[in-house]
């Protein structure tokens, strides 16, 4: 099992984590590839209004794939410290009881917004010209939800046990896939929005396929039968886990559809405009969720074993490195930020000019206080490998909060430019938490 998996229990810990943190890395710029080539593809092979379509679903989207991306991070965080701690029997066991308990949340998300897809539309605000394609295309992504879980909680378990290059292979793959179906379902066939939607699902049963395989090699799921019956205090400890972080995720995804709200309300160039920064949202903070993660699992093994010294140092190593990408990234987004956004605006459009201006100036802002989102990953992601998740929900209705303020009532004093500091406001109130408990969490072990 040990083969391409990796102790964090020992080494210097910078080095463990940058080299874990890497490949993740590379595997989220692939994936956000999803996202980035569904919007270049629609925007600039089909128009503005399905580029808004798109847009008027993300966070819908995003709301429903957090609860189930968030319930397998949580998962994850006990694998870890079994990993960590080489206790092989309660390992299989935390594994088979993530995939009964990951199976029953992901069929009730489905359930939830597929029962009510139409009246989140319409609660949303979403113009009626983009309403239909905006609806076919958030139902197709609903029923691959089941993909969704299939890779987030196989690809939790490997980057639990130290294996960050079987997701990044996995998402590589995935890439590929999905730009190739995209190109044939929209440019060939004509199928809009539509086979934008087929084309992600399809990628993401190609990549929980790898990392489900990539297990199998490991012997994982050799599970004795008395491991896959249903274990209350198992999957109490796994759930206590993961609804904290599914849940953080959900009301960030809330206050998201809060923005989008009023967005809605400020026309059709405004959607396209937010929509094409952020589809560039992924592969901004890509870097703080990756070092998230090698964050999380670096933590986890090391309470696992014990070694409460290098928990600190390690945390102390992300941040600095951290601060340091973001910066770097802001810097790009403020130079060449303009030249980027183009990608998604087809240059034959009436109105191509005024979104690109609404585009740039969300994106100026965001790079501009891109530190602030890194921390805030870095933090959260520490306190989940201790197995605190309910700071970090706390955190994440501190987000709630603050997006909702400043998206309803800064537009009211500035215009609607106030809308462009949401996000910053959100991330500044979940980074201030998550720093202070961190810093008394990790004065226990001194």
């Amino acid at each position: 099992m040990r083969q391409k998996t990796r102790d964090m229990t020992s080494g210097k810990p910078a080095g463990i984590i940058v080299s874990f943190a890497l490949p993740l890395m590379l595997g989220n710029v692939f994936q956000q590839l999803y996202t980035v080539m569904d919007s270049v593809i629609v925007g600039r092979g089909v128009g503005v209004e399905a580029l808004a379509a798109l847009g008027t679903s993300d966070w819908l989207s995003f709301t429903a794939m957090g609860g189930i991306t968030g319930v397998a991070q949580g998962f994850s965080v006990l694998i870890a410290q079994c990993f960590g701690a080489k206790d092989e029997k309660r390992l299989k066991k935390a594994v088979a009881m993530s995939v009964w308990t990951g199976s029953l949340i992901t069929l009730l998300i489905m359930a939830l917004f597929i029962g009510n897809l139409s009246r989140l539309l319409g609660l949303l605000r979403v113009p009626d010209n983009i309403r239909q394609p905006a609806h076919n295309y958030l139902l197709i992504l609903m029923f691959g939800l089941v993909a969704t879980a299939l890779y987030n909680i196989c690809s939790g378990i490997l980057r639990a046990m130290g294996d960050s290059q079987t997701p990044l292979r996995a998402m590589i793959g995935a890439s590929a896939v999905n730009i190739i179906l995209d190109l044939i379902f929209v440019l060939v066939f004509h199928w809009g929005v539509e086979g934008a939607a087929l084309g992600t699902v399809l990628a993401q049963v190609c990549s929980g396929a790898i990392c489900f395989w990539q297990l199998k090699k490991y012997g994982i799921w050799n599970i004795e039968k008395a491991d896959w019956k249903w274990d209350w205090e198992m999957a109490g400890h796994l759930l206590g886990l993961g609804i904290p972080v599914a849940f953080q995720n959900v009301i960030i995804g809330f206050g998201g559809i809060v923005i989008q709200y009023v967005i809605n309300g400020f026309g059709l160039l405004y959607v396209a405009g937010f929509t094409a920064t952020n589809k560039l949202y992924g592969l901004l903070e890509l870097a703080a969720v990756s070092f998230g993660y090698a964050t999380s699992s670096f933590v986890g093994q090391n309470l696992g074993a014990g070694k409460y010294g290098r928990i600190k140092e390690g945390v102390r190593a992300s941040a600095k490195i951290s601060i340091g990408i973001a910066v770097a990234i802001g810097a790009v987004l403020l130079l060449f930020g303009r030249s980027i956004l183009k990608i998604f605006i087809s240059p034959e459009a009436s109105n191509a000019s005024e979104v690109l201006t609404i585009a740039y100036n969300y994106l100026a802002v965001m790079g501009a206080t891109l530190i602030i989102l890194y921390l805030l990953h870095i933090y959260r992601s520490a306190l989940q490998g201790m197995g605190d998740t309910l700071i970090p929900m706390c955190s994440g209705i501190a987000e709630l909060v603050m997006r909702i303020l400043i998206a309803l009532l800064l537009p009211l004093i500035i215009g609607k430019e106030g809308i462009y500091f949401a996000e910053t406001g959100a991330w500044l109130g979940a980074m201030v938490i998550l720093i202070g408990a961190y810093r008394k969490r990790i004065r226990r072990f001194d």
